[in-house]
């Protein structure tokens, strides 16, 4: 007996998922809360004073005493720019050295161009988001991940 077309089975049609973006409001406001947290996590790790993870955050220092003391603002596309650049750094740093100098690295003056003889953090909180991504694809690089 030959197999009819109304007997073939076919996948369920799959809906489109837009990507994530920081552009929209939706998903900024999604991923603020989680942003904030890491990013709070990440500056204990690594020492930073409220100038230093001010500067990286791009906030004032009030603004940032406000958000440890628990407010939590909806970020803004930069602000989750350099988060997200600042966690794959960590991360990074964390996949190639099995020691706390995964944490101290941020803070030794590296002469790497991406650097100009500057600590990364000093360099990263000088050239603001390119410079953060910069670091966060030296990082990747060295560890071979690009």
């Amino acid at each position: 007996m030959a197999r009819t077309a109304s007997l073939r089975t076919h996948p369920p049609a799959l809906t489109p998922i837009e990507p994530q973006t920081f552009a929209r409001e939706a998903d900024r406001e999604r991923l603020s809360e989680v942003a904030i947290k890491a990013f709070l996590n990440l500056a204990k790790a690594w020492g930073l004073s409220n100038a230093e993870s001010a500067g990286l955050l791009g906030v004032s220092a009030s603004s940032l005493d406000r958000i440890k003391r628990g407010y939590r603002p909806e970020l803004s596309q930069d602000q989750l720019t350099r988060v997200s650049a600042l966690v794959g750094v960590y991360k990074g740093l964390h996949l190639l050295f099995a020691d706390g100098t995964a944490d101290e690295w941020i803070r030794r003056a590296n002469r790497g161009a991406v650097f100009d003889r500057l600590t990364p953090i000093e360099a990263m909180i000088e050239g603001g988001i390119p410079r953060m991504l910069e670091v966060r694809r030296y990082v990747d690089a060295v560890r071979g991940g690009l």
